[in-house]
């Protein structure tokens, strides 16, 4: 039986952006919890038409017990943390996207046994999930939000990254994110170049993310397409993750559909890890909001 830490307890869905992953596992997870999940998606409330995001955050705030927000710029989300009452948790922003992160991080301990021989088989159903060794990840693409926590997590966790993505500024990494990466110390274990075959040499994992539908990104980034030919010279038993939405464009079917997709399983932990961020994060966070966080600091 799961915990029940959100019983009684509404977190708010604040949706810029339309979704299909983030909005059924976050509203699943609530129910697990015991809690309630409401959707306020662009059309339902004043947000960018008539409020701010610091108003609306003080009166979201002011009902709810914590507000998961999908949002465009991030400079929004920074602004609701600031003046929200209660806990605002990252759903996506511009720069990141920390939930699938998260998500992908499970999915590759659960398949520890893929990487590494002498485990052989999957952890038992309900037993510890296996140390998984240090993997080599290859990203291939544009540099999106997903990639961005990407950088600030493998390396943390003891493995290193392969990127790809064109020379052109539009496709590089912002400032604002590699100065973070440089801070935590994980450039260090960063590979970075415009080649996508050279990016995934050695690979264990190879990932990308969905493109913009523009044809002209489509162009560039023709030869970033995920296909057995593109990773001839990865590990042989590599294996494929995609966020999703998936467009034939960045990966074949070949791949996407076949024996070294993670895909759908890592689709699947995006509802168990939504639901340990909102244990965590909303759990401790009663009616009373602010003498809560006061106990659990003392």
């Amino acid at each position: 039986m799961p915990s029940q830490s959100l019983f009684n307890k509404s977190i708010a869905l604040l949706f810029a952006k339309r979704s299909t992953r983030t909005r059924v596992s976050a509203e699943t997870a609530a129910v697990l919890l015991g809690g309630r999940a409401l959707f306020l998606g662009r059309e339902d409330i004043q947000l960018g038409v008539n409020e701010t995001p610091r108003d609306t955050a003080r009166v979201i705030g002011g009902m709810c017990q914590g507000i998961f927000a999908r949002v465009g710029a991030h400079e929004e989300i920074e602004e609701l943390a600031r003046y929200s009452p209660v806990p605002v948790l990252n759903a996506l922003s511009s720069l990141w996207h920390p939930t699938q992160t998260l998500a992908d991080v499970l999915t590759l301990h659960e398949h520890a046994h893929l990487f590494d021989t002498a485990l052989k088989i999957p952890p038992p159903a309900n037993k510890p999930l296996p140390q998984l060794r240090p993997l080599t990840i290859a990203y291939v693409g544009d540099s999106t939000n997903v990639l961005h926590d990407m950088l600030v997590t493998y390396p943390r966790l003891g493995h290193k990254m392969r990127v790809a993505s064109p020379e052109k500024p539009a496709y590089q990494c912002p400032q604002p994110v590699w100065d973070r990466v440089t801070q935590l110390g994980c450039d260090k274990d960063i590979w970075w170049g415009s080649d996508p075959k050279e990016a995934v040499k050695g690979a264990d994992v190879v990932v990308t993310d969905t493109w913009p539908r523009r044809p002209s990104v489509y162009k560039t980034l023709r030869e970033y397409q995920v296909t057995e030919a593109l990773c001839r010279d990865a590990n042989p038993d590599w294996k494929f993750l995609h966020c999703l939405p998936r467009k034939q464009e960045e990966v074949d079917d070949q791949v996407f559909y076949g024996p070294r997709s993670l895909v759908f399983p890592e689709s699947d932990n995006r509802k168990w890890t939504i639901m340990a961020a909102f244990d965590l994060l909303f759990g401790k966070w009663d009616l009373a909001g602010e003498k809560t966080l006061k106990i659990l600091k003392e």
